[in-house]
């Protein structure tokens, strides 16, 4: 079976500048992969490409065997995305946005909203007549990530899907993808919070200056009894001392 995401030599500049550059990348499928980097690495770049949202210099990429961009919108309707902007409808309720995007994914209307109603409850969201501009920024990161469940994806995209979410709502969105991977489903999520990958992640890729430093299992970088911290640093190169002021 082909690889969830297989990425070769993949290059995206912006002027003079690389902000990923010649990246090598294999996740497998049923894996929790983390993709790892300091600001400015180049995750977000890379997963807008992987995407199809922004277009690569040169390089070649398959997701679940299918090459981009030449089969886009067969990957697309494939695979479940959470962008780093929760980009919602925010007229609409939520049952009505969940509901607009099964439509999207060609789910009969019955079944869009059967669904929407589930996945409301799901993720502990009222399915009231409370407009989506008026959820907090940790329940519209909920009905995103709900949005990407509708129709079954084989593998989600998520970039930084916790960011603002109280521990509860965290706690229950993790059981929520957790429980997809047991059911053979694949993700691919970049964050910050290096607490997530440990408690999520079986295998992570490490983006530094636009270049993977290092893809491995998780278990294989705690071999030598560091935590994922300090191997992050150390890979990054951003173990200098830091620096002091007398007055502080």
């Amino acid at each position: 079976m082909s690889a969830a995401i297989l990425v070769r030599d993949l290059r995206k500049s912006y002027g003079l500048k690389a902000a990923v550059d010649g990246v090598d990348l294999e996740v497998p499928r049923g894996s929790f992969f983390g993709f790892l980097g300091p600001n400015g690495a180049g995750k977000s770049t890379t997963i807008r490409m992987l995407t199809g949202l922004i277009p690569a210099d040169s390089g070649s990429i398959e997701i679940l065997g299918l090459k981009l961009p030449e089969d886009e919108l067969g990957i697309k309707q494939r695979i479940g995305l959470v962008p780093d902007e929760s980009l919602l409808f925010d007229r609409l309720t939520g049952v009505e946005f969940l509901e607009f995007v099964g439509r999207m994914y060609s789910l009969p209307r019955d079944q869009a909203i059967e669904r929407a109603r589930g996945l409301m409850d799901l993720f502990q969201l009222q399915a009231d007549r409370k407009i989506i501009g008026e959820y907090s920024k940790g329940m519209r990161k909920r009905v995103a990530m709900a949005a990407s469940l509708i129709h079954h994806p084989e593998l989600f995209l998520m970039d930084e899907p916790f960011e603002g979410v109280d521990a509860v709502g965290a706690r229950l969105m993790k059981d929520i993808l957790l429980d997809q991977v047991r059911r053979g489903a694949t993700i691919f999520l970049t964050t910050h919070v290096l607490e997530v990958v440990e408690r999520l992640c079986d295998r992570v890729a490490i983006i530094n200056e636009g270049r993977i430093v290092t893809s491995a299992a998780l278990s294989d970088l705690r071999a030598s009894g560091e935590s994922l911290e300090d191997a992050f640093v150390r890979l990054v190169g951003a173990g200098h001392q830091t620096g002091r002021l007398e007055w502080l």
